[in-house]
């Protein structure tokens, strides 16, 4: 089940967080701990501020979220669990079919995402050397089509 613009209360962007540092941990094997905890103030601020919140749910739990702004797969994660159970290929296909969302940015280190997204249809058309916040992590934009 997934819940669109939930209430974003204190409890919800914690469990999100929560579920954001178990998925990097088992898919971007590249960060450090501390790159972990860096990230994590950022985390919780674009999860408050993101246009669109989606957050996938099994019975009461939140297992996943994905995050949509100007046409764009801001942040997709799942619980490690949860990985492979279509739940993402869910989220995905909602983004194309009901928001629109065109592009994705994809850390090139974390080459399962970037075959997820080409499974989805979306195609590498830049690459950076840097992120958004000018760390060393090369990126992948990718556009549908």
């Amino acid at each position: 089940m997934f819940i669109e613009n939930p209430d974003r209360t204190e409890q919800l962007i914690k469990e999100l967080v929560v579920i954001w540092e178990a998925s990097v941990k088992a898919t971007h094997t590249f960060l450090k701990e501390e790159d972990r905890i860096s990230l994590r103030p950022y985390v919780q601020e674009a999860l408050k501020e993101i246009d669109q919140l989606i957050v996938a749910y099994q019975g009461e739990k939140p297992v996943g979220f994905m995050g949509i702004e100007n046409q764009k797969v801001e942040m997709l994660f799942l619980e490690p669990d949860c990985i492979g159970q279509g739940i993402g290929k869910k989220l995905i296909t909602k983004a194309i079919e009901e928001y629109g969302v065109s592009y994705v940015d994809v850390n090139e280190q974390n080459p399962h995402a970037a075959e997820f997204y080409k499974r989805a249809g979306f195609a590498v058309f830049e690459r950076t050397e840097k992120d958004e916040m000018g760390n060393p992590f090369p990126i992948l934009k990718m556009k549908l089509g």
